[in-house]
């Protein structure tokens, strides 16, 4: 296997370096204000098995790009709204670094949860189930 230029870890660490992180209890107290939206971004088969952060909206890690370009076929309104702060999440935060980076990028504005959704759990934030679509 050819050496890679750079790691998965490496890449998310220059994320990091460079994009809005928002510790855990301080999302816990934003999570109420209607300004604030919480993008889960893991796989539905996570959220099934784990649960949600209540309010929270899910837009699928592979298709987050088309959904927030405004040009796209695959745009979603709740992307367009200006007077909101977007908050992404993933399970550990690495997904969400590397999404929130991504999408700096593009121009769109967006933090995220430093430590995920695990650390979410662990701080007593409130989880809802997510029930599976047949």
């Amino acid at each position: 296997m050819t050496k890679l230029k750079q790691s998965a870890a490496q890449m998310v660490a220059a994320a990091r370096a460079r994009i809005k992180e928002i510790e855990t209890r301080d999302l816990i107290k934003m999570a109420q204000d209607p300004a604030v939206v919480i993008v889960d971004i893991r796989d539905i088969r996570e959220r099934q098995r784990s649960g949600a952060i209540p309010g929270s909206i899910h837009a699928p890690r592979g298709m987050i790009e088309f959904w927030v370009d405004p040009d796209s076929p695959y745009h979603k309104d709740v992307f367009a709204q200006d007077d909101k702060t977007y908050v992404f999440h993933c399970a550990s935060g690495w997904r969400s670094a590397l999404t929130v980076a991504t999408l700096q990028d593009m121009g769109f504005d967006a933090a995220h949860l430093k430590d995920g959704f695990t650390s979410w759990v662990e701080n007593d934030g409130p989880v809802q189930p997510v029930e599976q679509k047949s």
